[in-house]
């Protein structure tokens, strides 16, 4: 049996990683390249990056398909734009990416160290009415905060 993270480093043997100051450079030199958010929609709403896409992680491989009600036409249609897969961490994104590659996406990665990494490095963050999120704000929100019964029995 695998446990998340292992699962996670199982997917990267197929999947490219890219570190935030990469995806700052790739959205300078391709305006088209898209941006995939699958971290839930109360997540994105908080803060995202400008311009991407929500796509949740559960819904994710039947919004990169026709016919289906998350169908999601602008995803489906990208399979041979440059798509770069984001979350809060980096972990789920690399899991989407994956899944991305299996469906016939042509040239897709993970944002390594996710959002957290992306405001580590000074990126600027908009909420749900496109408002500059403070960064300290972003630094208090990306914060871990597990409750007792999170963490592994002693």
């Amino acid at each position: 049996m695998k446990n998340f993270l292992e699962l996670v480093r199982g997917c990267l043997v197929d999947i490219r990683e890219i570190m935030p100051w990469d995806l700052a450079e790739r959205r300078r030199e391709n305006p088209d390249i898209m941006i995939v958010d699958v971290r839930e929609p109360d997540e994105f709403a908080a803060m995202h990056i400008a311009g991407s896409l929500n796509v949740p992680r559960g819904i994710l491989e039947s919004a990169c398909e026709w016919d289906y009600e998350e169908t999601v036409p602008d995803l489906v249609q990208a399979r041979q734009r440059e798509i770069v897969v984001v979350c809060r961490s980096g972990y789920r994104s690399v899991l989407a990416a994956n899944s991305m590659l299996l469906l016939g996406y042509e040239n897709v990665a993970s944002l390594q160290t996710g959002l957290r990494g992306w405001k580590d490095f000074e990126q600027p963050l908009v909420d749900n009415a496109e408002r500059d999120v403070d960064l300290d704000d972003a630094d208090v929100y990306f914060t871990p905060h597990l409750r007792p019964e999170q963490l592994r029995p002693k």
